[in-house]
């Protein structure tokens, strides 16, 4: 049986130049199936991961108690002076805590590529800034001044929008703010960020409180004993999180919604795939209608010509799905897109086509290549020898 699965499938697959229409259209098809399916994917992946690189087992994010983003989250100035004499809080040379108290405001920029506004996150930040985020580094220009209507921009923020040069002024909240640096931070959702400085952020918002608190710790095991001295604390009303779980369930959602979307939107272009297979190797078990006739005259089982076929079907499919998966990898791997991020404003992040993706990808190509072979395999199996030697 195996000689003459080989004999049959070496066969058929050499006759493919002879059925090049009929063979392109399962390629084309399930290339466009799979571009689309890992691409949509990949907005996920990105996402996911410019998130996930906000956050720092040995740093924690302070929001008031029962607030579920910075956005809806308010902390006074007695609320701040406490959490910086907490236990197992970081200190600098002189002793002071390492905790930037924070103000989230958002304001509208025009994107570059439609001219249209957006939101984007204005955080007003602390003195100890780049003590407690020390992944934060100047790319271009200097550090805002503290007290001055400056600000800097992250390089994501400034691919996106416009105005955001090194030197520009922007109207910002009936004031003028000068654009004086552009900062990385690890490819981060600050990046995508303008910061300036805390308390004059506050008073161009006429806001005397913050947004939230972030302390870096002094190891990522004291964080049970600090945020124990915080939520116990009768005078605070307060909740501590670590970054990376904090980041983790504001991308939940937004990550769950692009997941569904992209596998809806595969499933149906899927199905036309799976009908547009069944079509061409209709045609193509017609085609070789008297070939497979013969072969089984002469003495060739029933099973070596089905799978033949299944063969045939799944080598196009998975061409198909390689070629898809490698346009998707050349076309958007790396591509910086902005979207709404639930509690966020603009995030800018990256497409990230990852391995997983690209294997997830053939196999979907690989099934749809099995459906859209079973039963023309089936047909040419069952194929009458005298009705198919009659008909030819």
């Amino acid at each position: 049986m195996f000689k003459q699965l080989w004999a049959v499938s070496l066969m058929s697959l050499q006759t493919l130049p002879q059925r090049i229409g009929a063979s392109s259209v399962i390629v084309i098809g399930i290339a466009g199936v799979v571009a689309v399916l890992v691409s949509v994917l990949a907005m996920g992946a990105g996402f996911r991961h410019t998130l996930a690189d906000s956050g720092r087992e040995d740093r924690a994010i302070i929001l008031r108690g029962g607030s579920d983003a910075e956005l809806n989250s308010v902390l006074t100035r007695s609320d701040i002076d406490t959490i910086g004499n907490a236990p197992g809080i970081a200190k600098d040379a002189d002793g002071k805590a390492l905790l930037s108290s924070e103000i989230i405001t958002v304001v509208n920029l025009p994107k570059k590529d439609t001219g249209t506004d957006a939101n984007v996150t204005l955080r007003g930040v602390g003195l100890k800034l780049t003590e407690v985020r020390p992944e934060l580094k100047i790319a271009a220009g200097r550090m805002f001044r503290p007290a001055v209507r400056e600000l800097i921009a992250g390089v994501g923020a400034a691919g996106q929008f416009r105005g955001l040069e090194v030197g520009s002024v922007l109207h910002l909240r009936n004031a003028d703010w000068t654009v004086t640096g552009l900062f990385t931070s690890n490819g981060d959702i600050h990046e995508s960020e303008l910061l300036a400085d805390v308390d004059t952020v506050g008073s161009s918002i006429a806001r005397s409180a913050y947004s939230s608190a972030v302390a870096l710790l002094a190891s990522p095991a004291a964080f049970t004993e600090f945020k124990d001295a915080l939520t116990t604390d009768p005078q605070l009303k307060v909740d501590a999180q670590r970054e990376p779980a904090y980041y983790a369930a504001q991308s939940k959602d937004l990550s769950k919604a692009i997941n569904v979307v992209g596998n809806t939107v595969a499933v149906i272009m899927a199905i036309g795939a799976m009908f547009g297979a069944l079509n061409s190797m209709y045609s193509a078990v017609a085609a070789r209608g008297l070939e497979i006739a013969t072969l089984r005259a002469i003495g060739f089982g029933a099973l070596p010509v089905l799978l033949s076929v299944m063969i045939e079907a799944v080598f196009l499919s998975l061409l198909g799905g390689v070629l898809g998966a490698l346009l998707a990898w050349a076309l958007f791997n790396g591509h910086s897109v902005s979207t709404l991020g639930g509690a966020f404003a603009q995030v800018v992040f990256k497409l990230t086509v990852t391995p997983t993706l690209l294997v997830t990808g053939i196999i979907w190509a690989c099934i749809i290549g099995v459906l859209g072979g079973l039963f023309p395999a089936l047909r040419a199996a069952r194929l009458p020898v005298a009705d198919a030697l009659r008909a030819a």
